[in-house]
């Protein structure tokens, strides 16, 4: 299942089943799981761990050193889980800091020429479309989608089931659930019902993620404000996400664009 023209150097770790494409290059101490397929021209470095029934496709290159003035050298990794692609040309780096890893969940679907800088962190059922890219250290929730040339700045955190319109920037935090605007800088434009509804949420905990939503964004009250009013309202659920997320938040959140008496469809 090897090509003869691919390079597996000795010490690279290849599950049962695993097939590598024409002129391939997997280096010494890289582990790749069974079912998963590497395709032609494309490279993985020894500092990465990958899990069952992955495809990295033509030309991607996964676990290169951190576009980082900061790194020294030293071990570092990229650890990705089951079931994952990577479509030509992505590229995934490794963590800056000695022992630190880039992070990919299960079931993420990484579109041609995405990129991941160090110590960025998928959760699990992540898509990004063509051209978008994350700096380091961002942190992106489960099932978030991520429109194509999108771009969020480093030490970032995108929220569990938002969405990222198409070529829209973040460089504030993006609550879970939200919608980003299309082209836009920072800008919420409602909730990822879509999204929600695909997720299996139900409608009472859709009204309440929606009730949560115009609290933060529609009250007027500022976000500390608007955390407190919602811990009162919602002890569990998904509304309560909204609590932590902005306890956790460090660079302040994205601002909103529809007005106070918009209606927002569950």
């Amino acid at each position: 299942m090897i090509h003869k023209t691919a390079v597996v150097e000795a010490g690279a770790e290849l599950g049962e089943g695993v097939e590598v494409g024409p002129f391939a290059y997997i280096e010494a101490g890289a582990k790749v799981g069974d079912g998963s397929r590497v395709g032609p021209h494309a490279t993985i470095f020894g500092c990465v761990e990958m899990g069952r029934e992955c495809r990295v496709h033509s030309g991607a290159v996964i676990g290169d050193v951190p576009q980082d003035l900061s790194f020294k050298g030293g071990p570092s990794f990229v650890r990705i889980g089951d079931n994952c692609t990577m479509r030509e040309g992505v590229t995934i780096h490794r963590g800056t800091a000695e022992g630190s890893s880039t992070v990919v969940g299960d079931s993420c679907f990484l579109m041609a020429f995405s990129h991941l800088a160090h110590n960025v962190v998928l959760g699990d059922h992540v898509i990004m479309a063509n051209g978008a890219v994350l700096g380091g250290y961002v942190e992106v929730g489960e099932r978030v989608f991520i429109s194509g040339l999108c771009g969020a700045h480093q030490f970032v955190k995108i929220g569990r089931l938002a969405m990222m319109g198409g070529a829209s920037i973040a460089t504030k935090d993006v609550p879970p659930f939200c919608m980003l605007q299309n082209a836009e800088l920072n800008t919420v434009i409602g909730l990822n019902v879509v999204g929600m509804r695909r997720s299996g949420m139900s409608l009472e905990d859709r009204k309440a993620v929606q009730r949560a939503f115009k609290i933060l964004f529609l009250s007027g009250l500022n976000a500390t404000q608007a955390k407190d009013r919602i811990a009162e309202l919602f002890e569990s659920g998904p509304a309560r996400e909204f609590v932590a997320f902005i306890e956790a938040s460090t660079r302040g959140l994205c601002g909103c664009a529809i007005q106070r008496n918009s209606g927002l469809d569950v």
